[in-house]
């Protein structure tokens, strides 16, 4: 009896210690198996389109505030214009005198237009100037030209616009090129004409922003100034060396014209001329129609 039991006893405790063995090695599984499946879980799902690839990232970050850095340091941009209204003697004396005074300032001549009225003749000139001669040109233009009839300057302070324009175009350039990055690694049909719409939206965003600050540093750089050289040609006794034949028949003329004007008004009313025989007419028949009664 003694002898079977031994047998026995070992057997169970082979049997304990390889079920013990079993129970460590699925603990062990399971502990590998967990960590793959957290894993899987806590993984990003790629983007579904275009535009959620995207996102700004660090690097894009950087680049955005490295533009508004640099957009920090633009200096004051202020747009001068002005208006100018000149009574002078002689429209080509004067002429003579501006064109001297623009040389001078650096500037010169956009637009010419001459008129000339049987009142007056005028000479209108847009004059562009660099920024830093524009007071000395209008001062200029106030001695020795003529009467200064009127006289109006402005300043427009575009710092604030040109400043935004600027930080906008600097991030667009940003993604402009990721856009072009993500081109050259496109894999679907779909993927390459999105972002090549994006890329020509961009670009013409990108041009007129452009566009919009090179105009703004044009004014900038050059001010504007509006001249009208104006001569009177009204006749007096006092003031006119013309002899008084010629004033006579000035008078003649301009007496005539003034006649020719009140036959065309008188003219111009024949409708209410004949509906006066009409009225009298009326005015008639009811007064015989009275006297009757």
């Amino acid at each position: 009896m003694g002898k079977l039991i031994l047998p026995l006893f070992c057997l169970v405790l082979m049997n304990c210690s390889k079920h013990e063995t079993d129970k460590q090695a699925l603990n062990a599984d399971l502990v590998e198996v967990v960590p793959q499946e957290k894993a899987i879980s806590s993984s990003v799902s790629p983007p579904h389109s275009v535009s959620e690839k995207l996102l700004p990232d660090e690097n894009t970050q950087q680049g955005i505030q490295s533009s508004k850095k640099q957009t920090d340091t633009i200096s004051r941009k202020v747009i001068k214009n002005g208006e100018m209204r000149i009574q002078v003697g002689e429209i080509k004396k004067a002429q003579n005198q501006v064109n001297d005074i623009i040389k001078k300032n650096q500037a010169y001549i956009e637009k010419e237009q001459f008129q000339n009225t049987d009142m007056d003749d005028n000479l209108n000139l847009t004059i562009r100037v660099p920024h830093k001669h524009f007071d000395a040109l209008i001062n200029s233009f106030s001695d020795g030209i003529g009467s200064v009839l009127s006289k109006n300057i402005s300043s427009d302070d575009v710092t604030e616009e040109y400043t935004d324009v600027s930080i906008k175009l600097a991030n667009k350039k940003i993604y402009l090129e990721k856009y072009r990055d993500m081109l050259k690694s496109a894999a679907t049909t779909k993927d390459i004409l999105e972002i090549q719409e994006n890329i020509r939206e961009l670009e013409d965003e990108i041009d007129v922003a452009e566009g919009r600050l090179r105009f703004i540093d044009d004014r900038v750089n050059y001010s504007t100034l509006q001249l009208s050289l104006y001569k009177e040609k009204i006749r007096s006794s006092a003031t006119s060396k013309i002899g008084f034949g010629s004033r006579f028949i000035d008078s003649l003329t301009e007496g005539w014209n003034s006649f020719v004007s009140f036959l065309l008004g008188l003219i111009s009313l024949w409708p209410f001329f004949l509906l006066i025989p009409f009225i009298v007419f009326l005015w008639r028949k009811w007064k015989s129609h009275k006297k009757k009664a």
